[in-house]
């Protein structure tokens, strides 16, 4: 089994799904592992060299042999080739985004497949591994760091990666310089909520957390626009009540800031109506309306501001499911993979 790990393209984007003690438990039983070389990647290339991984330059998957499988997280360049070969990535690609079916079109071009990081479930229907947790807590940190902005009349700024969780609590404690805003967070039990209120509770602030028994009336939900600070948590699905509809930005409300962690803008299904597309890290919030004030944070890659712990915790959780790709046609993979037919 050859198993080919690419360098990330998108700007910020210093995760990676395999670490060097992973990758060497890939070789102890038997795979090829190759890495690219990355001008951004958080962990040095020089763990992959030392276990015994092959070293290419970034980009090279492209003249990969037939039969490597592909390893990335975010998307690839948008340069619309056939896809070959098959990938293991996020894809973004089953919820009606306009973007996705173009990239699916391109595996069909070229006879590749997709095997969906978010679709790797296990038999319970449970995803195997997610970035959720650090997901919810930087999008937790940007959110405040919003408000915090807010509060100096001003829109925030760019965001760079933090050192650690510890550095970023303290970053955010100092641009808050006392202001306590309520907060409340949907999808609170899952593990994009649960690292959401863990910044929010290291800060000391008042969290409300509401989950699937709270939301079951199918809104309206007049309660989100009574704090300052609403994280959604909630995957966007076929059936996700609506949390913020689009006369929020006029209606009454305390509402200041909407951190959609979840960033499924372009989703027919997503819950949150006032805005259309994603912010990225030169431009953390968009303003939404201006009196009084409504930002909307929307970063979809938000773990990366925690690369190195983010990384770390996710190649744990999926590493074992790596070492099955052996049987693309059965378990995780070929459940995802029955997927991608169907799409």
């Amino acid at each position: 089994m050859h198993l080919w790990v690419r360098a990330e393209t998108r700007p910020h984007e210093e995760r990676v799904g395999l670490t060097p003690a992973g990758a060497k438990t890939l070789l102890d039983v038997g795979f090829q592992v190759t890495v690219e070389n990355s001008d951004q990647r958080a962990i040095p290339i020089g763990g992959y060299g030392d276990v015994g991984c092959a070293i290419v330059d970034q980009g090279a998957w492209v003249d990969a042999p037939a039969d490597a499988v592909i390893f990335g997280l975010k998307e690839l360049p948008d340069d619309g080739t056939p896809l070959r070969h098959n990938h293991i990535m996020f894809g973004h690609a089953y919820k009606g985004q306009a973007s996705g079916r173009v990239l699916l079109d391109r595996f069909q071009a070229g006879g590749g497949a997709l095997y969906d990081l978010e679709y790797l479930v296990g038999e319970d229907g449970r995803r195997i591994a997610a970035f959720g947790y650090w997901a919810g807590y930087a999008g937790a940190a940007v959110s405040l760091l919003t408000y915090a902005a807010q509060q100096h009349g001003r829109l925030i700024g760019p965001i760079n990666t933090f050192a650690d969780a510890p550095a970023m609590v303290d970053h955010i404690h100092a641009q808050l310089a006392g202001a306590t805003p309520n907060v409340l967070i949907i999808g609170a039990l899952g593990r994009v909520g649960t690292g959401g209120a863990d910044l929010c509770e290291a800060l000391g602030l008042n969290v409300t957390k509401w989950d699937m028994a709270e939301t079951a009336s199918g809104g309206p939900f007049p309660e989100v626009l009574d704090h300052d600070v609403f994280l959604n948590c909630i995957l966007a699905r076929d059936g996700t009540p609506v949390f913020v509809p689009a006369s929020a930005t006029t209606d009454p409300r305390r509402l200041r800031v909407i951190g959609d962690i979840a960033c499924d803008p372009q989703s027919d299904f997503s819950p949150i109506k006032v805005y259309g597309s994603e912010t990225t890290w030169d431009a953390p919030a968009l303003r939404v309306h201006d009196d009084p004030v409504l930002d909307v944070m929307a970063i979809d890659n938000l773990p990366s501001l925690l690369p190195a712990e983010s990384s770390d915790d996710f190649a744990g959780q999926l590493l074992p499911h790596l070492g099955t790709l052996g049987q693309l046609d059965a378990g995780v993979w070929g459940r995802a993979r029955q997927i991608f037919d169907d799409a």
